[in-house]
């Protein structure tokens, strides 16, 4: 039975994460949907990332198994014209070896969160940033994430949703960069638990504020205790920018 890994781009503003649903609303489903539709078989898609919902990707990975022998051009091209008109994009499709999976063959995972730190709201992009009206210091916050890297048990920034077995992760990037008028989080390791991103980047843009300092951020490190988590960054700001194997 041949297998396929695609690469997908999605804005995830109007889906309600990458995990199938009931309602049939997740990335997966419309993916699994549309596959059938041009292929006339029911697939199960499985992705390198569970993003959540309003989450974004446009590195995100995923395979599936079917029956029969597909041309990889038609599975991009068939699949994305099934996929329309929602925010989901077939980049591209190839054979891969049963040996591949998308989710467990990862070595790493890299995202981009995007802050957009300026008093007047944007407009084009209100969806994919989140906006922060008031000044952020970029080299504290720099410096402050420092303090994350490496190996630790961040149950701190661990939803009380999140399925991992264990809280214990390596982190192996955290950049703070200035780019224009946003502030960029650049963020890699092999694996993250559910709201990780999301929670650092809360805690950091306290850094940023005033309000913590580095110490602040590695004392709720250190208290393995979701209630010393700062404020949980909202989801449009994140994207899967890529996943490497």
């Amino acid at each position: 039975m041949p297998r396929y890994r695609l690469l997908i781009e999605y804005d995830g503003t109007a889906f309600c994460g990458w995990q199938s649903q009931a309602e049939g609303t997740g990335v997966q489903d419309y993916l699994q949907r549309a596959i059938f539709r041009f292929a006339g078989e029911t697939v199960v898609i499985k992705g390198a990332g569970r993003t959540d919902a309003g989450v974004h990707a446009l590195g995100q990975v995923c395979h599936f198994d079917i029956a029969k022998t597909l041309r990889t051009d038609t599975i991009r091209d068939a699949g994305n014209v099934h996929l329309r008109p929602h925010a989901i994009t077939i980049v591209s499709a190839e054979e891969v070896p049963d040996s591949f999976d998308a989710r467990f063959s990862a070595v790493r995972r890299h995202y981009l969160y995007r802050v957009f730190s300026r008093r007047a709201p944007p407009t084009l992009e209100r969806h994919l940033v989140w906006h922060v009206p008031v000044p952020l210091d970029v080299e504290r916050m720099a410096e402050a994430s420092k303090v994350l890297l490496g190996r630790h048990d961040f149950t701190t920034f661990r939803s009380s949703d999140c399925q991992a077995k264990s809280p214990v992760k390596t982190l192996d990037q955290l950049d703070v960069v200035a780019a224009g008028g946003e502030i960029h989080f650049l963020v890699s390791a092999r694996s993250f638990l559910h709201n990780q991103v999301r929670s650092m980047v809360g805690g950091l843009r306290k850094v940023g504020d005033g309000r913590w300092t580095a110490a602040d951020l590695q004392a709720s490190l250190e208290a393995v205790d979701r209630c010393a988590c700062a404020p949980v960054a909202p989801p449009e700001g994140l994207c899967l920018m890529r996943v490497d194997y």
